[in-house]
């Protein structure tokens, strides 16, 4: 299942060209090492995001249930939306972010692993439902890697903004304590789209996912305990990123896009391993 191709040839990642596997750079659009030491026929089976859809949708499940594990007698107390929900002291544990683990613990780290933590069963079905709609079309219109690349920087920037909101602002604007979920991400998507039909001209994907966008962020505002700090700080971070010159959608993706996404990956288990080890110390 995983060996190498070592000769013949392949179809170059970026301008879609039949090359050598073990050619050094593709003769059609230049791209450097085409053949991926021999792992590009291995990485297409995996489909078009490259398994990154299942990866996040599988690490999300395996989580909630990891947190659901930790502390299974507070699960008797979760009912209505808030059904089968782990506990502060599990989520806390596995790396939830907000004004508490990021200024009080100097849990800095958790802006990026809470982003794959759920509060309630609810919670973790809508999301996912969406991540499953959105990140397909979004690698259509950028590329698996340069779309791991927006989803890791809109969950960060979810993370940063409501931690600060949460610290420094009070009343309405009071941002949260303590966050998980990866809706910041999805708004990061929802930017994307947008910053999409605003660079190829698609003015008609611009005003859909704009809507999308807004009808939901203001859902948010009616139901309770919604992080919109963390839902606007994902938009703003996707969109932001998206429209970034190196990541233009217009041009193929080129290797140090994948060299990147690949360490945005590794990023996220270090991530929840810190909060582990740190947690360890920090909890009775």
């Amino acid at each position: 299942m995983f060996k190498r191709q070592t000769s013949g040839s392949v179809v170059c990642p970026s301008c879609d060209r039949l090359v050598s596997v073990n050619i050094e750079a593709c003769p059609n659009c230049g791209r450097k090492n085409p053949g991926m030491w021999g792992y590009t026929p291995l990485l297409r089976r995996l489909g078009q995001d490259l398994g990154f859809s299942k990866l996040v949708i599988g690490g999300c499940i395996a989580l909630y249930i990891i947190a659901l594990v930790l502390h299974p007698q507070a699960i008797g107390n979760s009912v209505g939306m808030n059904f089968l929900s782990p506990s502060n002291t599990s989520l806390f544990l596995l790396g939830s972010t907000g004004a508490i683990p990021v200024f009080q613990f100097g849990r800095w780290w958790t802006v990026l692993s809470s982003g794959w933590l759920h509060g309630s069963l609810l919670h973790i079905a809508f999301n996912l439902l969406w991540i499953r709609q959105l990140l397909p079309i979004v690698t259509e219109m950028y590329g698996a890697a340069r779309t791991v690349i927006i989803y890791t920087a809109a969950t960060l920037m979810g993370g940063l903004l409501t931690s600060f909101a949460g610290q420094f602002f009070t009343g309405f604007w009071h941002g949260a304590d303590l966050s998980v979920g990866a809706s910041g991400a999805i708004f990061g998507l929802f930017g994307t789209a947008v910053a999409y039909g605003q660079v190829t001209g698609r003015t008609s994907v611009t005003k859909q996912f704009a809507q999308y966008a807004v009808i939901i962020f203001l859902i948010g505002f009616l139901m309770p305990n919604v992080d919109n700090w963390g839902h606007f700080g994902g938009l703003l971070g996707g969109y932001l990123v998206s429209r970034t010159k190196w990541l233009d959608p217009r041009f193929k993706e080129r290797q140090y896009h994948l060299l990147i996404a690949l360490g945005c990956l590794a990023l996220v288990p270090l991530s929840i391993v810190a909060s582990v080890l740190h947690g360890l110390i920090l909890l009775p």
